[in-house]
Order: C-alpha cells, then sequence, then structure tokens
C-alpha cells in the first residue's frame, strides 16, 4: 500500500517500456528503482553525482516481485521506503503503483554501499545521507555503527 512509502514519486511510462506483449518489460521496473532512489539521493542527500571526488551508493543486491502490470501511457508511482540502515549500506523498499491504483503493481528492495568514489573501498555513510535515510524509515531497524 502506498502508505507504507514515505517518499513518492510519479514516473511516466515511455513508448520504449512497453514489450511485445503489450506491458512494461520487466527488466525496466528496476530503472525506476534506481530513479526513484537516486532522484531522493540528490534531492534530499545531497548526493553529487558530478563530483570527483566523495561518496556514491552500488547497487549490490536487488529483488522485484511482479504483482501487476504497468503500461505505456501511464504514469507509474514510485515509492521508497528505507528498511534497513547501516554503517555503509542501506536496503531500500521500493513500491511500484498504477495511477490510481492502491496495491502496488510490483514490491521489492534495492540495496547499496557506499564507497568512496576514487577507491571504490565501502566508507561510512555521510551525515547528510544518512539524515535523508532516517526521514525514510518507519519501524524499521537502524544498526547505527553495524552493518
Amino acid at each position: 500500500m502506498r502508505e507504507s512509502y514515505p517518499y513518492l514519486q510519479p514516473i511516466p511510462t515511455r513508448w520504449m517500456d512497453n514489450d511485445v506483449y503489450g506491458h512494461v518489460n520487466n527488466v525496466v521496473y528496476y530503472s525506476y528503482f534506481d530513479t526513484v532512489i537516486n532522484t531522493y539521493l540528490i534531492r534530499h542527500g545531497g548526493l553529487d553525482i558530478h563530483a570527483e571526488a566523495g561518496q556514491i551508493g552500488l547497487c549490490v543486491e536487488s529483488h522485484c516481485r511482479y504483482a501487476a502490470p504497468l503500461s505505456f501511457p501511464g504514469m507509474v508511482e514510485a515509492g521508497l521506503r528505507v528498511e534497513t540502515l547501516g554503517r555503509s549500506s542501506v536496503r531500500y523498499g521500493v513500491g511500484l503503483f498504477a495511477d490510481g491504483i492502491a496495491d502496488a503493481a510490483a514490491e521489492g528492495w534495492f540495496v547499496h554501499v557506499f564507497v568512496d568514489r576514487a577507491t571504490r573501498r565501502p566508507e561510512p555513510i555521510g551525515d547528510g545521507l544518512r539524515a535523508a535515510l532516517r526521514a525514510l524509515m518507519a519501524d524499521v531497524s537502524d544498526a547505527g555503527g553495524r552493518e
């Protein structure tokens, strides 16, 4: 249900998202996941995707369960929450909703490990990002200094 996601973002479907079966192809759902997560991190967490230094999040795990089709033309509302917040990693919950439909067409998770951009070695999530991620938590685990 939409109510379990503190952040919602509309994403328009595109002609190229549909496959020969007349619905959004399964791989595009992961693109929607990536879009809602990174839009949130840039707008609310101060993630600078163009900086030469600093921290970036690398996807290390993802999963999607499909419940109903999405299709072009239409709007998808992507819901985002934080399920687990660790020292250098975060597990997001993502729900994709067709316009006007209460139940998710798809739900899944996406795990980022935050690393130094140059070395690609894990490092603690920066204060700005951590604050933005905590804002998306609702009755879930915050491991604080642990992984």
